[in-house]
């Protein structure tokens, strides 16, 4: 092995720079380590990095984040990293974050639990006493879980079993079975269970409990960070630098460097243009088939983590269609709130024709998540154009023959996309009637745009499959059975924008050898600002005057392109 020097050698090492490893290296620079975060990309980001399309802003990863109000989890995690101060967030529509469209029937729902019963019950009267047991439930198996850290001491541990009743009870059944003992209507069953999408897998394959602390998490509504996910991530890597963290982007790990022949120990990570870096810790926020797989080598795994990998199930993964349109969508009837929408069907015989259908066929995509970034963040609205990001899942497969194609791109697989588009289309006209005649540009992005930027598994768009086999005591590790290796990220402990940045913290603290809440512990002078998506009276000037001056661009840029 080649000398180190102090210029190559670190305290950590983060391997990738999704919301996890940029979260964890804050914790541990902050901490006074030597922390140097590696990225394959251009930008930092992972899921979460924004990109320009002829000048309008698009984010694949970050569509909408809960909890985010004041003494909320969210909210305390970005006071607790040091970053509240540099980021501000639109509240969603509060009287529907969430408008669902199942066939031709409508339902809002708002940031408002209470409302949201109260709303349940007054449409459904018939279920309405169930329906107040199951939300109800919701809420206690959620609390239940979320307490679970914070059982300390010989006697509060004790209490466990009581005190977690709820969450026992039911923590090893799927979603389907537990919302199957307590409603009847399909389409009761449906509403409820909308949010699938966010963890990407049907009633029949979710966990209740993760289902569960979804909805809790959304219960008081949606917020987006002005900016994007980008913003985002820009108040992340500034606050590594301010702790002389270093961050590399444009640069690939091509390998894990691992002394020892029983004990195997992670010393370093060797690049793809050959040059080796040594550090006492490696943190992979990378995909945990691409760090076992690719990056340490199925050889200097034990069987039983080789079996594990060998049954690993990855998430589904997706087409996304970034849009941008002349069109007045709110006329439209958009507004900031997403837009989920499915076939009036049983969500699971939906979920399996959609991984198994024929993309070829000239059908419209019967299911979709559609948000308009632009009334979501009304600071990047020209006044003319707004962007949306329109969502659809899928299996690989169809995918397979084009992964190992170059960024030169077959005729065939550019035929493929085209068609694939216009499904999409077909499909948002179904919501947004009319606004293929508006388009001014679109890019479709497809599983293998997928693994090329963000370099998951096969696409994957959530990490590891959110069943039961994969979440919880069955995920993996945040320490593995290599010495010194450590992992973060969507497969290790939670999923989203917050469950990663949760992963990345809880990461770092077990490296520090301390407890993830004293790393989160919020700092006073740092606040969160929130404010409005649907109504600008309460913004302050600085952000009507970046309003006017969007505005002005466009203008100025119309009298140009007419002289």
């Amino acid at each position: 092995m080649p000398e180190q020097t102090s210029s190559s050698m670190y305290d950590t090492i983060i391997i990738g720079s999704g919301a996890g490893g940029l979260a964890a290296a804050i914790c541990l620079s902050r901490a006074g380590q030597k922390v140097l975060v590696i990225e394959q990309h251009d930008v930092p980001g992972g899921w979460c990095h924004s990109f320009y399309l002829n000048g309008h802003r698009f984010t694949p990863g970050v569509h909408y984040v809960g909890l985010c109000g004041e003494g909320e989890a969210t909210n305390e995690l970005y006071r607790g990293l040091g970053i509240a101060n540099d980021l501000v967030f639109f509240r969603m529509n509060p009287d529907a974050y969430e408008h669902v469209h199942i066939g031709t029937h409508r339902f809002d729902i708002p940031a408002d639990p209470e409302e949201f019963e109260t709303r349940m019950c007054v449409r459904f009267p018939k279920e309405a006493k169930r329906i107040k047991k199951y939300l109800g439930l919701i809420r206690k198996v959620s609390e239940q879980l979320y307490s679970l850290p914070y059982f300390k001491g010989f006697w509060q541990k004790l209490s466990i079993p009581y005190k977690t009743r709820h969450f026992g009870k039911y923590g090893l059944f799927s979603l389907r079975r537990v919302i199957n003992w307590h409603i009847k209507d399909p389409l009761v069953k449906n509403i409820l269970n909308i949010q699938c999408g966010d963890h990407g897998v049907q009633p029949r394959k979710a966990a209740f409990i993760l289902h569960a602390a979804l909805m809790f998490h959304y219960f008081y509504g949606g917020y987006y960070p002005m900016g994007g996910g980008g913003a985002l991530i820009k108040a992340m890597t500034n606050a590594i630098k301010k702790h002389d963290g270093e961050i590399r982007t444009s640069q690939s790990v091509k390998k894990i460097l691992l002394t020892g022949t029983v004990q195997k120990k992670a010393v370093g990570v060797e690049l793809e243009n050959g040059q080796q870096l040594f550090a006492d810790q490696i943190i992979s926020n990378a995909d945990v088939g691409i760090t076992y797989n690719q990056l340490i080598g199925r050889e200097h795994l034990s069987n039983k983590l080789q079996k594990k990998l060998e049954k690993t199930v990855y998430s589904c993964t997706s087409l996304m269609l970034f849009l941008t349109v002349d069109m007045d969508v709110s006329k439209a009837g958009l507004d900031s709130g997403n837009v989920w929408m499915m076939p009036d069907k049983d969500a699971d015989d939906y979920y399996d024709k959609a991984m198994s259908s024929d993309l070829t066929t000239e059908e419209a995509f019967e299911g979709m998540f559609i948000s308009c970034t632009t009334l979501k963040d009304p600071i990047s609205f020209d006044g003319k154009h707004h962007t949306l990001e329109v969502i659809t899942f899928i299996n690989y497969e169809p995918f397979e023959k084009y992964k190992d194609e170059e960024l030169q791109r077959s005729p065939e697989y550019l035929a493929f996309k085209e068609q694939l588009t216009k499904k999409m289309l077909k499909g948002l006209e179904k919501a947004v009637p009319g606004i293929s005649n508006h388009i001014v540009h679109q890019e479709l992005g497809t599983p293998i745009t997928n693994e090329y930027y963000v370099n998951t598994t096969e696409g994957n768009v959530y990490g590891t499959e959110k069943s039961l086999k994969h979440i919880g005591p069955f995920a993996f590790k945040a320490k593995s059975e290599i010495e010194n290796l450590y992992l973060c990220g969507a497969s290790i402990l939670s999923h989203g924008v917050a469950g990663a940045s949760h992963s990345g913290v809880a990461t770092a603290a077990e490296i520090l050898g301390c407890h993830p809440d004293e790393l989160k512990e919020p700092q006073e002078d740092q606040h969160l600002r929130i404010y409005e998506a649907e109504e600008a009276t309460d913004y302050p000037d600085w952000m009507l005057k970046k309003i006017e001056v969007k505005k002005a661009r466009l203008a100025s840029k119309v009298v140009k392109e007419s002289v």
